[in-house]
């Protein structure tokens, strides 16, 4: 039987420009080339240009010598102590008795009486001691107060006359 063929249909000859395709490729990959290559010189350029520049210090600041290890709080892989004095190994130190220890020294400096400044004559005090002295000399000031308003009455006409002092640290 025979084949029927459409006379109308025939081979497409304009398809696609094979050259104009692989041109367009080799451009692309020729810039590429060029593109590094000129990165490349310019990071040679200017890791030359900058070399031993990187080890100058970041601030004008001296550093103390004491500055070997930074004050508290610091990162776990620093030396720190517990409680009773002994060194904790590195992997023992976590953000959990990192905080432990936190608060066993303030609850230590809350319950126990110390020197804050001996120089200027500041002690730090228990809490409940603090708080009774704070009541006693409430009562005395509070006793003390008719006393003091008859001497106001008397200092009051003077200017110039210094007001009594209350509440006073030692």
């Amino acid at each position: 039987m025979p084949e029927t063929v459409n006379p109308e249909t025939h081979h497409e000859k304009s398809d696609v420009n094979v050259r104009a395709l692989l041109w367009s490729v080799v451009i692309f990959i020729v810039f590429a080339a060029v593109t590094h290559l000129v990165l490349y010189l310019q990071f040679q350029f200017y890791r030359s240009k900058f070399r031993g520049k990187t080890n100058a210090p970041l601030t004008a600041v001296a550093r103390p010598a004491d500055a070997a290890v930074p004050p508290e709080p610091r990162l776990q892989p620093f030396v720190t102590r517990n409680v009773s004095g002994a060194v904790n190994p590195p992997d023992t130190n976590t953000p959990v008795t990192d905080m432990e220890q936190m608060r066993a020294t303030e609850e230590q400096a809350l319950r126990t009486p110390g020197w804050v400044d001996r120089q200027r004559g500041v002690v730090r005090l228990p809490i409940e001691v603090a708080k009774q002295l704070a009541v006693e000399r409430l009562g005395v000031a509070a006793a003390a107060k008719p006393a003091l308003s008859e001497a106001e009455g008397a200092a009051g006409a003077r200017p110039g006359a210094a007001a009594p002092t209350q509440g006073r640290h030692p």
